[in-house]
């Protein structure tokens, strides 16, 4: 069964190209809303895979309602579709996990793409924003580790020993160092001495270290 659809936007024209191009497309969409309380209200009874919401609309907007559907512990994966490009609006989606930012004036051609990325389990921002805001994309290496493998890396940004980082993630310290060898491995550096330290310390904008 196809993953099931909701779309919001109180632009009737927008709204009726999109349903129209996902019909078309086979997506199995199973409602439409034109603002942001019927949207909420329909993700709540209708429970879809994926929202894809418009940022501005009445009552609630696209970004509240991925907070409330946080609040809730909702499934529900939420694509924004915007003309904004808006660096404090990218800052928030990516805080409340958003996973899909598609600009409108690439949303039929992008669209695809990004669903199939969510459905994925990743995330898709339209390359035109990231290049707009000129935010630096994290290396296509760290998509090769395993979630410990990053938890590792993150605390070697961080300056911890192989003992400490084994005490916090309740490992021995000589699986730490098999992980950091497979790090290595995957990320293809060299092996002496401190390359992982300074990849890590490189790249520690895209390792969450607050978490």
């Amino acid at each position: 069964m196809a993953a099931s659809i909701i779309i919001a936007d109180d632009h009737p024209l927008i709204l009726k190209g999109l349903t129209d191009f996902l019909k078309e497309k086979d997506y199995n969409l199973i409602g439409s809303a034109v603002n942001g309380k019927e949207a909420l209200d329909m993700v709540i009874s209708k429970k879809p895979e994926i929202a894809i919401l418009d940022i501005q609309m009445p009552f609630l907007s696209g970004l509240e309602i991925a907070e409330k559907c946080k609040d809730l512990n909702l499934s529900t994966k939420i694509i924004l579709i915007t003309f904004e490009k808006d660096e404090a609006i990218y800052k928030q989606a990516k805080a409340l996990e958003i996973y899909g930012y598609v600009l409108k004036e690439f949303a039929l051609v992008e669209i695809e793409n990004c669903i199939a990325a969510v459905l994925d389990g990743k995330s898709y921002f339209s390359p035109e924003l990231i290049e707009y805001l000129e935010i630096p994309e994290p290396p296509k290496e760290l998509q090769l580790l395993t979630p410990t493998e990053i938890e590792v890396l993150k605390h070697i940004a961080l300056n911890k020993t192989a003992k400490e980082i084994g005490s916090i993630l309740f490992i021995s310290s000589r699986t730490v160092e098999k992980h950091k060898s497979h790090i290595i491995r995957k990320l293809e550096l060299e092996s002496k001495g401190g390359s992982l330290a300074l990849f890590a310390k490189e790249n520690e904008e895209f390792l969450d270290l607050n978490t």
